[in-house]
């Protein structure tokens, strides 16, 4: 079997998602010169971060967090993106496994219920074919032995797409667009909250307003990265 794999190996090698440059055998989506230059923002130990900052007066969050900043034209683009339009999934992995280990070290996110990502609406999801959040999901759950659920949060308004768009109009574009299966199983828990790129917050704000009605439910955030 170590055979075969070296002989495909020669042929279809594994090449760094960032540079492109041939991975070693010992290197896995990312060459280690690449990973040491990607932009951590170590949220994860920081109370009162920016994450947490800018949903200060807007929504309650008990602690947020991302892994890494995020550039355009940076690595962390190149990633997010292999992984959003390109079904890169072991990304979703390699980022679930990353930001699990750090928040698994951290204090502050304790007695979390479930992990709920942000969802496609289902015309988006059946042009995709996957929505990108969920192996990443998938690994923070098994990191951190959460129950991942992604049936219990529905948008049910299909929109454009959001990344050009200023803050206002961004939110004016979600604000009703997602709605909750179940309050009542979610009543005095507290959940994670999960996506890829928070960039001003409209898309997990709202996802938050669809909680309002669940009693006592405490809602964290963890997402792969932030825009400064």
């Amino acid at each position: 079997m170590n055979i075969l794999k070296d002989i495909y190996a020669i042929f279809y090698p594994d090449v760094c998602l960032c540079c492109h440059k041939q991975l070693t055998s010992n290197e896995l989506i990312v060459c280690i010169e690449c990973r040491h230059d990607l932009p951590l923002t170590n949220f994860s130990n920081e109370k009162d971060n920016a994450i947490e900052q800018s949903f200060y007066g807007r929504i309650p969050v008990k602690n947020a967090t991302a892994l890494f900043y995020f550039f355009k034209k940076g690595n962390v683009q190149e990633l997010i993106h292999a992984l959003k339009y390109k079904n890169q999934q072991q990304v979703g992995t390699f980022l679930g496994n990353w930001l699990g280990n750090e928040i698994f070290e951290s204090s502050r996110f304790l007695n979390i219920d479930y992990i709920i990502p942000v969802p496609l609406h289902p015309k988006k999801m059946k042009t995709r074919g996957y929505n990108q959040v969920t192996t990443f999901g998938k690994s923070l759950s098994k990191k951190l032995d959460i129950p991942f659920n992604e049936t219990i949060l529905k948008r049910n308004l299909f929109t454009n797409t959001q990344s050009k768009k200023i803050r206002l109009s961004r939110w004016q574009n979600v604000s009703n667009q997602f709605i909750i299966e179940d309050d009542l199983a979610l009543e005095n828990k507290h959940i994670l909250l999960i996506d890829d790129i928070i960039t001003t917050g409209a898309t997990l704000e709202a996802c938050c307003k669809a909680f309002e009605k669940t009693k006592n439910i405490k809602i964290s955030i963890a997402c792969m990265a932030y825009t400064k």
